[in-house]
Order: structure tokens, then sequence, then C-alpha cells
């Protein structure tokens, strides 16, 4: 990464600058249907297309939080360009990364006789290595900075020192790096070590100890054992409707989470690690931060399809959290 001089909330007063990446973008598609069936043409209501994936999720959050971070992405045919026209469409900074396989589709489908909701989530596209290096570069040019945010699945066949090489990459240009993922692609990202936060939720976090986790004290116990190993400095755990646990030295904080109706799940972890990225960059205490973050999550869950969360909820649900929030 390029340095550069940046003024930060600590160097200037400007918030500091956040850049997330996605190694498997999506075009996502959202509908609707009556009732689910097998073996029979289901009729869908008109789609709904949005621009997909952990780290540009993330990016439109920030955006619509008030907040600024640069999307950096590989995109390849139609549905790659597409997404790219969407993020346009929304404001969202971005710069992707022309490959040759077509960006994957995934599609949302909610059964409206029961409310329930489908999620097909089809495999990201393959990087050639010459792809890598080229992503790789890219993220070196840019100026650095602050927070980079690691979010999402890992593209098929994705070398495993890829991930590593990325992070020891970004470490030692004193880059705070966050990472929402899971199974082999965390392992290896805590092997490396010196992350700044990881964000799993409970059932990422139960696959990673190997166990299921039974009871908030041995959830507890697995995380400050992360911060303990050196892998990460911080550990968000997302707990769904029972809020979430921050684990770091010297603290622990768990808050349970508003009750609010459920539309949606789609981007409700990325709302998350949104709201929480934005507040520390703005100089917020953590405290203030992961109530913000489970607040973004939990205005995710009140939006339709792929919306994300809105600011007029995040900070209503916020200052609910401030007065009420608790362990």
């Amino acid at each position: 990464m390029a340095s550069t001089s940046r003024k930060t909330k600590h160097q200037g007063g400007a918030p500091a600058s956040i850049v997330t990446l996605t190694l498997s973008p999506a075009l996502d598609i959202a509908t609707q249907i009556p009732r689910l069936c097998a073996d029979v043409k289901l009729r869908c209501a008109l789609p709904e297309y949005a621009p997909g994936g952990g780290g540009i999720n993330v990016a439109r959050a920030i955006h619509r939080l008030g907040g600024h971070a640069l999307a950096l992405f590989p995109a390849g045919g139609a549905s790659g360009q597409q997404l790219i026209e969407l993020l346009d469409a929304e404001g969202v900074a971005n710069q992707p990364l022309a490959i040759a396989a077509r960006t994957r589709e995934c599609l949302n489908v909610v059964e409206q006789a029961s409310g329930r909701q489908y999620r097909f989530v089809l495999p990201g596209a393959g990087l050639t290595a010459a792809e890598q290096q080229r992503l790789l570069a890219a993220l070196e040019a840019l100026p650095t900075p602050d927070y980079l945010v690691i979010s999402g699945s890992l593209p098929t066949e994705l070398p495993a020192d890829f991930l590593p090489q990325l992070l020891q990459g970004a470490s030692r240009c004193g880059v705070r790096c966050i990472l929402d993922s899971s199974g082999e692609a965390l392992r290896q990202a805590l092997a490396v070590g010196g992350l700044f936060l990881i964000k799993p939720n409970l059932n990422e976090l139960s696959q990673l100890a190997g166990e299921t986790i039974a009871g908030p004290e041995r959830l507890a116990s697995l995380a400050q054992g992360l911060v303990d190993s050196g892998g990460c400095e911080h550990v968000l755990v997302s707990l769904g409707a029972q809020g979430a646990l921050l684990v770091g030295p010297g603290m622990s904080e768990r808050i349970a989470a508003p009750t609010v109706e459920r539309r949606s799940t789609v981007g409700a972890g990325d709302s998350m690690v949104a709201g929480v990225t934005l507040k520390l960059a703005a100089g917020a205490s953590w405290s203030q931060a992961l109530r913000y973050g489970v607040a973004a999550g939990s205005a995710a869950i009140i939006s339709d399809g792929s919306e994300l969360c809105r600011l007029a909820d995040t900070e209503r649900l916020f200052g609910w959290l401030q007065a009420h929030g608790h362990g």
C-alpha cells in the first residue's frame, strides 16, 4: 500500500479512511413467491437487483450511515458490469478489477405464505494467478487506509497463502485489518496474527473452536482465548437476536439487541461491521461502536430484501441502546 500523509480523527479531526475488500462479490437478486413447492413452475414477483458480497455491503452500509468507504473488488461479465453500475447509482466509491470469469449471482426468495426467506448462494468466480497478483497490486497502489475491512467468502481455488500474504502486507503498513469471514479463511488469518478485529457469528466461532458453545461463560472464554493467542486484538461475536459480545485487551462487554420486526437477515452482519468501523474511525469508544454496530445490524433486519440498514432506523435504535442497552 502506498503510504501517504493522511488526516485521521487523531491527526486533524477528519475521520479515518476505510477501504473494503470483497474477494467474492455477487449480484444479489431478490424476489417473492406465494408458496415454495417442488416440481412446479413458481411465478415470482418482479426481481430487485443489488450489489452484494461482504465488503461491498459494508461499504454500502457505511455510505448509508453518512460515512465514506472505497470498495475494492474483482468483477467480470454482464453481472459484474451491472454490479458496478448499481454501486455508481448508489454513490458508493468503488474500484473494480476486471477479471475473465463472470461475477456470480445469488438469489434471495421470500415465501409470502410463511414469511420464510430462502437464500441461494452460488460459488464465487475464480481468480487466475495473474488476476490475484493484479488485485494485490491494486491494493498496494492505494493510499494506505486506516482500516481495511475484508469481508465475505473466498473465491474458488484461491491459494492458501493469498490471504496471509495480503494481511502481512497490510500489517507492515500499519493498517488496522477487520476480517469477517469463516472456515479456513478465518483460520489462515488468525495464524498470521495481528488482526485488529474479527467478527464471527456464533456458528462460525463454534466451527473454529470445534465444539458446540454451551453458555455465555464458554463463549466469552473462547473469544478471550483468540485475543490472548495474538491472532487478533478484538473479537466481536454477532449473536442475532441476542445482540453481540465484544472482547478485547482488558475488556469484555455483551449487549442485547433491541426487539424489532424481522423482515430480512440479508446484510445484517455487514451492517454491524459497518456501524462498528464507522464509529471507530470517527474516534468513538468501543462501547459506543458496539452499540452502533448492533443498532445498524438491527436496522438491516427491519429493511426489506437487500436494502441494508437505514440511517434513521440506526440512529433511533442506537439512541435506545445508549439508554437501555446492557448485557
